[in-house]
């Protein structure tokens, strides 16, 4: 099993920044994390991608945060990082840890809320 740990969620002023920090925990798993990243989800929407990253360091962002969000992971740490700048108030949801195996194999965080006040 691969446990994630997030924190860095909170109340934020628009304008803004917040960090957000995932870490994930391992106990005799075979589940290799090949690609971690975030997902969000606003009150009545579905849940969609923040930002990818690949343990080669190969990372992809939606179109709403590019400029403005940087996800970066320490791969000795299993640990994945979300930088948010210049937060806006539709950036309140949500915000799901995610971890991939490359193959079938994912799992995710339980999630933060991360609120944006206009």
């Amino acid at each position: 099993q691969v446990h994630l740990v997030e924190s860095g969620g909170g109340l934020v002023q628009a304008g803004g920044s917040l960090r957000l920090s995932c870490a994930a925990e391992e106990n005799r798993s075979i589940f290799i994390i090949n690609t971690m990243g975030w997902y969000r989800q606003a009150p009545g929407k579905q849940r969609d991608l923040v930002a990818l990253i690949t343990t080669s360091g190969s990372a992809n962002y939606a179109d709403s945060v590019k400029g403005r969000f940087t996800i970066s992971m320490d791969n000795t740490k299993n640990t994945v990082y979300l930088q948010m700048n210049s937060l806006k108030s539709e950036d309140t949801a949500v915000y799901f840890c995610y971890a991939g195996s490359g193959g079938s194999m994912s799992t995710w965080g339980k999630g933060t809320l991360v609120t944006v006040s206009s």
